[in-house]
């Protein structure tokens, strides 16, 4: 009350005003608002979700004591757990052919990688020796040129230079 009468004005709070109803229309627009949102504040710590785990099915029981069929001689309630049963081991079956042709695709990706780098190495080998001939025949028409040369002028050098690399271009 104090401040009222003095004339003071009261500091105002650090209320945040009501941000506007923005509905994202594609996933770029909710991106983007999320984005603006983290922006706003930059000393505050961004949340990074961790991965989800894989799930794995409840391994199979070591015992099975109630061993029943869907119909020898159980009740109408047994047919249930009956069938929740047989769904649970469904599904562990299925994991595990998902695994084995996961298991699969990766031991064939890391041959087909392997087989990629022999191939690549084998074309770089082919290559280095290439150019390591064409180095030594440019080595060798130099010398013999430069032994050959020693009465010629320079002038003819080039003439005769230019004339040798166009036949080692026809190759």
């Amino acid at each position: 009350m104090m401040a009222a009468e003095t004339g003071a004005v009261k500091p105002a709070r650090s209320k945040k005003e009501p941000q506007p109803l923005i509905i994202p229309k594609n996933a770029t627009d909710e991106q983007r608002l999320k984005l603006e949102r983290l922006l706003r504040n930059p000393d505050k710590p961004a949340p990074i979700p961790e991965k989800p785990k894989e799930w794995t099915p409840r391994s199979a029981p070591e015992f099975v004591r109630d061993v029943m069929g869907s119909s020898a001689g159980a009740g109408s309630g047994e047919f249930h757990v009956y069938r929740h049963l047989r769904r649970r081991e469904y599904q562990r079956q299925e994991f595990m052919d998902c695994l084995s042709d996961k298991q699969r695709l990766d031991e064939e990706f890391q041959r087909k990688l392997r087989e990629n780098q022999i191939q690549a190495e084998e074309r770089t080998a082919k290559r280095r020796l290439k150019r390591l001939k064409k180095k030594d025949r440019k080595k060798m028409k130099k010398a013999s040129g430069k032994a050959g040369s020693t009465s010629a002028e320079p002038g003819q050098e080039a003439e005769a230079s230019a004339g040798d690399s166009e036949e080692e271009d026809s190759d």
